[in-house]
């Protein structure tokens, strides 16, 4: 699992998603990255990116409501940080990735562990 409180920017490709403006305050994206489907936050003009699947079932996890910092999946009621991807509610006990997420020159930027 990555997790973009602890990266060494160095391990980390960039890839370029979409222009700051397309994802206003309090909304979502969904985008997949390869193999891997990612949710992106934008909480008060901060972008957060979180692997869009729930680790108690598979489920859609970047379906579900935001409670703050947390999104709690529509199927269970797992919740989890989006700022870490830390699980923090039952039944989900397993912690979900989180990335980094950079905003240069007005355009929206999620770090993949690569290089």
């Amino acid at each position: 699992m990555f997790n973009y409180t602890s990266f060494d920017e160095s391990k980390v490709d960039f890839v370029e998603i979409v222009s700051a403006t397309e994802l206003p305050n309090g909304e979502r994206l969904f985008v997949d990255l390869g193999d891997k489907p990612i949710v992106i936050f934008n909480i008060a003009g901060q972008y957060y990116a979180i692997g869009d699947v729930c680790t108690h079932d598979d489920g859609p996890l970047g379906d579900g409501v935001l409670e703050g910092d947390h999104v709690v999946c529509p199927r269970h009621g797992g919740e989890f940080d989006v700022r870490s991807g830390q699980a923090v509610q039952m039944p989900a006990v397993v912690d979900i990735p989180a990335y980094p997420v950079q905003v240069r020159d007005g355009v929206i930027f999620v770090g993949l562990p690569g290089k």
